[in-house]
This record gives structure tokens, C-alpha cells and sequence, in this order.
């Protein structure tokens, strides 16, 4: 009975199933390494309810809430609230918020929106670190009519329900309601 069971090396069904033992074990060991690598990201989970709402809203193309999620993202991690948003108390901020949030907002406006498409926009109304550090107002205000806030030269986050919260607005126009603060 063990005779029958046992595969002989001549046997050419033998190198057959040889072969997929070997593509089995292959794809056993790949699998165990993803298993691993993806057991090494689950303590990134704190990260992944920090910015899933975010992401959710930004795949739904709801601009609106993924403004408001952006701004309770940022005001959480400084434990603030807007009251006492300042240009100091931001600087605290951690790159890695900021970035994760920009990426964000980029992949879903197919680059359109985020802090990256501001800075841009800041930077061609001729921004720089001095400007940011001293809040020039002339180009602060150059930057919010590049990017679509102000209108008819009246700055119109009284307005922001009226807004066009889809990818018609202008580059740049989001994040947005993080800014409206009676500091920044």
C-alpha cells in the first residue's frame, strides 16, 4: 500500500506536481512575508482613524466635509480650538500631519487641492518665509484672490456655504475653513 502512495521519481506526473509544490511554497512564503509587513502597519492604526473620515469624504468628492475634517484634524492634534489658533501655536504642528493631509487632498482633487497647491499659489503672488513670518497682508491677500477666497475684493468665508466645493474651483482653493480663525 505505501508503494502505491509513494510518487516514483520516473513517474511523469511526478515532476508535475514536484513543480507545484515547489510554486505553493513559493507563494506560502510571499503570503507570510505580506502577512508580516501588513502586522508591522497595524500599529499604524491610531493614523488610520485619525485620517479615515478625511479620506472618505475626499474619495466621496465632498469637499465641504473634508474642509471641516481637515480643520478638526488640525485643531485636535494641537489640542485648540479656533479661538485660540495662532500663527505660533501652528508652527507646532507636525510635518507629518501636515504632509499626510496634503497627500490626501492631492490624490483626491487629482492634484488640485492641498497645502502644496497653496504654498504654490503663495509663492507665485511672490510669498516667502519673511512674508509668512510677518503676515504681509498685501500678499495675504494677493494669495486668498489667487486662490479663489476673496471676491470682489471682499474675503468671503462669511460665504463659504456658497462656495464651489467640487474640482471647478480654483487650484489651491482647499484646505480652506482651517484658516478662518480670529489669530491666523
Amino acid at each position: 500500500m505505501a508503494d502505491s502512495i509513494t510518487p516514483e521519481s520516473n513517474d511523469p506526473n511526478y515532476a508535475e506536481l514536484a513543480q507545484q509544490c515547489q510554486n505553493l511554497a513559493s507563494q506560502v512564503q510571499s503570503l507570510s512575508q505580506r502577512v508580516e509587513n501588513l502586522e508591522g502597519k497595524l500599529t499604524l492604526i491610531p493614523d488610520i482613524e485619525r485620517y479615515g473620515k478625511l479620506q472618505g469624504c475626499l474619495m466621496a468628492k465632498d469637499f465641504k466635509r473634508a474642509d471641516h475634517e481637515t480643520t478638526r484634524i488640525i485643531l485636535e492634534t494641537l489640542n485648540r480650538n479656533r479661538d485660540n489658533l495662532s500663527p505660533e501655536t501652528l508652527s507646532a504642528l507636525p510635518c507629518t500631519v501636515l504632509t499626510v493631509i496634503d497627500r490626501l487632498w492631492q490624490t483626491y482633487s487629482d492634484g488640485r487641492f492641498g497645502f502644496s497647491r497653496q504654498l504654490e499659489a503663495y509663492q507665485k503672488v511672490g510669498g516667502d518665509t519673511d512674508t509668512l513670518r510677518t503676515q504681509d497682508r498685501k500678499v495675504m491677500g494677493a494669495f486668498a484672490q489667487e486662490v479663489g477666497w476673496v471676491q470682489e475684493g471682499k474675503l468671503r468665508f462669511e460665504e463659504y456655504d456658497q462656495w464651489d466645493f467640487s474640482l471647478n474651483a480654483p487650484v489651491g482653493t482647499f484646505p480652506a475653513i482651517w484658516w478662518k480663525s480670529p489669530m491666523v
